[in-house]
């Protein structure tokens, strides 16, 4: 019993120490692990973005292209510095993101939609003021160009205008080429991205680059000219830098979207939600409330109704309170208001045990056992009920939580995941904490001598 009271008070000193709010984790080496509460999008605020495949109706999409596009969004959106994001496959055709604590919506619905097509486009036929005049349009090239039929006049109506049929521009590389791309900071200020090639990227580069020295090469995203240097000397490394009136922001969107290159289908945004951080501190304000008044009244009538034992089992619910939270900074657990729901449903459900146990122990005691002997028996019968309860219990979230990361349905997965841990270690504080609690009590109390203090 000695060894088994020692090792709670360490579990529970090691859980203290996790859950004081100024704690700096554990930084050694290489390996960092922050202990830090993460807050989920309703908590803190931030962006909801539901997006689906932007394809004809009936059109199937197969299952690898979708968890590329949900890879490739989630490295944008890692790159942009959030904080703890959820990218998740939402059924066939959708992908949920959810953006926790992101200021910019703009920018950041901008990094998740674009399909960034990077080109390297051959201007050796143009002079450099001709160039400089194309500067700021769109143009069309023969990498993925469009050779739909021109429409045609209905029947009495004029038909189109002529015009002149616009250039077509070959395109030398794609970022299909490219290897990284990271941001650069001039010595005197402004910012530029460097990029490097792959093998065959760097030796078609050279080889175009050897014989185009003082022509110019235009950088093209998604058809739009971002960038037109001058070949001064050919390129045979296979890095160059695309340079330009770049901000820190737009630097570090541009090399981000050529890092992670264009989505294998498109899509399209069709539900948009953004969570102000007012709100979400009120929420947590309100949660913290609701935590605190929760546990205090469940307090309230274990001590009341069962007296001594029901205040030893009030000492186990904060230690349950304590553990369980350690546990989510453990872990991490994204702390959501119907996370924060289950995990205060589930302080209830962990003195349930100790309800079943303590009205055991009662009858025991009424039918003239020891305190100690209606201890142990009480425990021992309430065990089939108390095992019962709880697995089934945690069935039922297995199933909300699969419900949820199946279909994209983050607020069922929380609430299935703070409950489920919740149970778990409700079963470990009813069975292993106050039970040795009860017995390092009571086997120093004569029950005889204090019948009212376990209202016998």
């Amino acid at each position: 019993m000695r060894v088994r009271a020692i090792t709670i008070l360490i579990l529970v000193l090691v859980a203290l120490w996790i859950v004081w709010p100024a704690n700096p984790g554990v930084h050694l080496g290489s390996f960092n692990l922050p202990l830090q509460a993460v807050r989920g999008l309703d908590l803190q605020g931030g962006l909801r973005v539901l997006l689906e495949a932007d394809l004809p109706p009936g059109t199937a999409v197969g299952s690898d292209e979708l968890q590329t596009a949900r890879d490739i969004i989630e490295s944008r959106v890692n790159a942009l510095g959030v904080t703890e994001p959820v990218v998740q496959v939402a059924g066939a055709r959708r992908i949920l993101v959810e953006l926790p604590g992101i200021e910019d919506t703009e920018q950041a619905l901008e990094a998740i939609r674009a399909t960034a097509l990077l080109e390297f486009v051959d201007f050796s036929v143009l002079s450099p003021a001709q160039a400089v005049a194309m500067q700021d349009t769109t143009i069309q090239t023969d990498y993925g160009l469009d050779l739909a039929p021109a429409p045609t006049a209905a029947p009495g109506e004029a038909g189109p205008t002529p015009t002149a049929a616009a250039p077509v521009f070959h395109t030398v590389l794609t970022g299909a080429d490219l290897e990284s791309a990271r941001v650069n900071q001039a010595q005197i200020g402004g910012f530029s991205v460097a990029i490097k090639l792959g093998p065959s990227g760097t030796a078609a580069f050279a080889d175009y680059t050897s014989r185009h020295v003082n022509d110019i090469l235009a950088i093209v995203l998604d058809k739009q000219i971002i960038s037109m240097p001058s070949i001064s000397q050919p390129i045979l490394g296979g890095e160059a830098e695309i340079s330009g009136d770049f901000t820190a922001e737009e630097a570090n969107r541009l090399a981000v979207q050529l890092r992670y290159g264009a989505l294998p289908i498109p899509l399209k945004v069709v539900e948009s939600k953004s969570v102000g951080p007012t709100l979400g501190q009120d929420s947590l304000q309100r949660s913290q409330q609701a935590g605190v008044i929760g546990l205090l009244m469940v307090i309230a009538f274990m001590i009341l109704y069962y007296r001594l034992p029901g205040l030893i089992a009030s000492i186990a619910l904060l230690i349950y309170a304590v553990l369980t939270f350690s546990l989510f900074k453990l872990i991490p657990v994204t702390l959501t208001l119907p996370g924060v729901a289950g995990f205060i449903l589930s302080l209830g459900m962990a003195v349930d045990a100790n309800v079943l146990i303590f009205e055991r122990l009662r009858e025991e005691l009424r039918d003239g056992r020891t305190l100690i002997q209606a201890v142990d028996l009480g425990f021992g019968r309430a065990w089939p009920s108390i095992r019962d309860s709880n697995f089934s219990t945690l069935i039922t979230c297995f199933i909300l939580g699969w419900f949820g990361g199946t279909f994209g349905a983050s607020i069922v997965l929380g609430f299935a995941v703070t409950l489920g841990l919740g149970v778990l270690v409700s079963m470990f504080t009813a069975i292993v904490v106050t039970r040795t609690l009860l017995h390092l009590v009571l086997d120093r109390v004569q029950q005889a001598e204090h019948p009212a203090w376990f209202g016998v």
